[in-house]
């Protein structure tokens, strides 16, 4: 990717991107989504990238996919679906259009490449990484068999295609539980998330849950303590964790669910205070939805997930540049494991 100097100046040069009360008028509607957390003039500085967006993306014949920690801009001004991991999962498969745009971290864009390879998958920033992919290696799950030989290896989609073609089944926060309850063995290696497997092992106790020592930088750094001097402070206000969070850390929530769970149970809810145990986006961009609702507290950004910026998505489909490619022998067996967790999840569903 050239650098965002040499971006900038050469979009300036097929589209008007120059802040435009205008166009943040044209897009008024959109903007309602985001008018609690987005300012009428950082609107006015989006709306013109929004517009530029939106009409390439039919000349492409594209589909902007992004996952919820985007922001709102992002999120509600240029997404054609929004999700967690699982939900942009599943919409890969049905995507009719010719390319894909993962608002989103790299291993969301491999996953859309492994189940829909025929389309291109345009990620707009290569670097936007994850802590939580990088800390597991094929190696890594090798060393785990040979530790419980025979154990079936669980592995979060929050992983390399690499990884995932190592692994037996993978799942997602909203249905880690769902999938190791499902199996067909005792004892179950979870990777990488340390966390994420030892919440599921409480809520499936009938199971011998082992995990690999990998964690997320947004969600390890919440603690427990200052979760209790936050409820002390306001005890009105519901608490509400994402289970990547240290056990101790759920266990002092009021809920605990991925964050489709955290937006269904906040929109069930309507509590009048709430604190989300997540992402900073997350409360933007779910806050005009729900005007009732007060979000308070403590946030932690990922700084992968906020390398995706309008500017970049705009330079991705005019340059078509940041296509994602997978190895077709890795492909194969990353394919089986995430179909193999779909199909889990929706015939539980049905």
């Amino acid at each position: 990717m050239l650098d965002q100097t040499t971006i900038a100046e050469t979009l300036g040069q097929h589209y008007d991107l120059a802040p435009s009360l205008e166009a943040a008028e044209r897009l008024s509607d959109v903007y309602e989504t985001m008018s609690r957390v987005v300012t009428p003039a950082d609107w006015a500085i989006h709306a013109p990238y929004v517009e530029a967006i939106n009409r390439l993306k039919k000349e492409r014949n594209a589909v902007i996919l992004a996952h919820n920690y985007m922001t709102p801009q992002i999120y509600h001004g240029i997404a054609d679906v929004v999700g967690d991991s699982l939900q942009l999962a599943i919409e890969a498969t049905k995507v009719k259009a010719d390319v894909i745009v993962q608002c989103g971290v790299h291993f969301m864009a491999e996953t859309s490449k492994i189940l829909s390879p025929e389309k291109t998958v345009l990620i707009p920033d290569m670097d936007a990484g994850c802590s939580l992919a990088e800390s597991i290696t094929p190696e890594g799950i090798a060393e785990m068999r040979r530790r419980y030989p025979g154990a079936p290896v669980v592995t979060y989609v929050n992983t390399s295609a690499a990884v995932k073609a190592a692994s037996d089944i993978c799942c997602t926060s909203s249905n880690a539980a769902q999938i190791v309850a499902a199996l067909d063995a005792e004892t179950i290696i979870m990777t990488p998330d340390k966390y994420l497997a030892q919440n599921v092992a409480r809520q499936v106790p009938q199971k011998t849950i082992v995990w690999y020592d990998g964690a997320c930088i947004v969600h390890e750094r919440f603690t427990a303590a200052e979760l209790r001097d936050f409820r002390s402070w306001q005890p009105d206000t519901r608490i509400i964790a994402h289970p990547e969070c240290p056990p101790d850390v759920v266990a002092e929530a009021d809920f605990s669910g991925s964050t489709a769970g955290i937006i269904d149970y906040v929109t069930r809810e309507q509590p009048g205070k709430a604190m989300l145990v997540t992402e900073c986006s997350m409360a933007s961009n779910i806050s005009d939805a729900l005007p009732g609702v007060e979000f308070v507290g403590p946030c932690n950004m990922c700084p992968y997930m906020k390398m995706i910026t309008l500017e970049k998505v705009l330079w991705s489909l005019h340059s078509m540049d940041g296509a994602v490619e997978v190895d077709p022998s890795v492909a194969e067996g990353a394919r089986l494991a995430v179909q193999r967790m779909i199909d889990l999840s929706q015939r539980s569903a049905a």
